[in-house]
């Protein structure tokens, strides 16, 4: 039997990075023309669904790690990355699942040595104000060994 072709960028579904894995593959122009159009996309679907676009929408509170993720990528902030054994190759923001419900982290990792923990609080104070402006709730905590997060969660009211 026949291998499947490999689909084509234009065939691949977008993923924002998570700053888990590699980083994206796609030559950097056209990663920064991908996220561009999805992060306009929410826009316009925050805008048809609620009529502003300083509110998440419903399809971001089903997917928080993806629209945080996506937002801090257009915003536009660099995503850490893994390697296949899962050791930090470059300094950015994680996204992951917070520990309570309906929320996420946001980390400022990197590879050993790299100085991202010194740079993480100035980091992640601007990644806050960045999903703030967007209508999420993004507050600076510390966390295990003294390492600073963002926990990101919808606004108060928010179903």
């Amino acid at each position: 039997m026949a291998a499947a072709p490999t689909p084509s960028p234009a065939e691949t579904p977008f993923t924002p990075a998570t700053g888990d894995g590699p980083l994206p593959a796609e030559p950097r122009d056209r990663r920064t023309a991908a996220v561009r159009t999805a992060f306009d996309g929410l826009l316009q679907i925050r805008r048809l669904t609620q009529d502003s676009e300083t509110v998440p929408a419903a399809w971001e509170l089903r997917k928080l790690t993806h629209a945080v993720a996506l937002a801090l990528e257009a915003a536009p902030f660099t995503p850490s990355a893994t390697d296949a054994d899962g050791n930090r190759t470059a300094t950015g923001y994680r996204v992951r699942p917070g520990e309570e419900p309906r929320t996420v982290a946001v980390e400022w990792l990197g590879p050993p040595g790299s100085g991202a923990a010194a740079e993480e609080r100035d980091r992640l104070t601007r990644c806050a104000e960045t999903l703030t402006a967007l209508g999420w709730d993004a507050l600076l905590y510390r966390g295990p060994r003294r390492r600073w997060f963002a926990e990101v969660r919808p606004p108060h009211g928010t179903r």
